[in-house]
């Protein structure tokens, strides 16, 4: 019985420690219809090397969205199309940044940073599932990590690999 214990426990050590080697978002939850402030957090490089970029794609139905600036890094914003067009304060958005990336930094693998941006989550985004935020790390020597796994139907997001960071979507307030 000690022996099950404490392969269990071991196990459970191991799955939190992996899960915590991802990218992710600092909070995992908000509801449609609000302002939502994205703090993805690295915590460390690609394989030992020191990350010099990361970029992440802004999913449909997140608008409105202003990055936060880094001392050391270039900030970029890549514009483009919305599938369709949002209220937001009395204007017709049709067009918005769909990415976001900052580049040109130093981060060595041993140390763990946050990279932030606000956005507004339009109301019409399905309550109840996930929306995803695919990232790319990349890192000295032209490695990189892909984090842009999106579970499919039924999968659990505990069975990939390189998980994409994701919000629950809540109700509106």
């Amino acid at each position: 019985m000690n022996n099950y214990l404490l392969t269990a426990g071991v196990l459970f050590a191991l799955g939190t420690n992996a899960a915590l080697a991802h990218v992710t978002l600092e909070t995992q939850e908000a509801p449609v219809g609000s302002t939502y402030k994205a703090v993805l957090r690295l915590p460390h490089g690609c394989g030992g090397k020191a990350t010099t970029a990361v970029r992440v794609q802004i999913p449909e139905g997140v608008i409105s969205v202003k990055p936060m600036p880094k001392p050391g890094w270039t900030l970029q914003t890549k514009k483009g199309k919305y599938e369709k067009s949002y209220q937001l304060y009395g204007e017709t958005l049709t067009t918005g940044v769909k990415e976001v990336d900052w580049s040109g930094g130093n981060l060595p693998d041993e140390f763990y940073d946050e990279f932030v941006f606000r956005a507004n989550l339009t109301a019409d985004l399905p309550v109840g599932q996930m929306l995803y935020f695919p990232v790319v790390q990349e890192c000295d020597g032209g490695a990189a990590a892909r984090w842009i796994e999106i579970p499919a139907a039924g999968q659990e997001e505990d069975e990939l690999e390189n998980p994409a960071p994701g919000i629950k979507l809540l109700p509106k307030k």
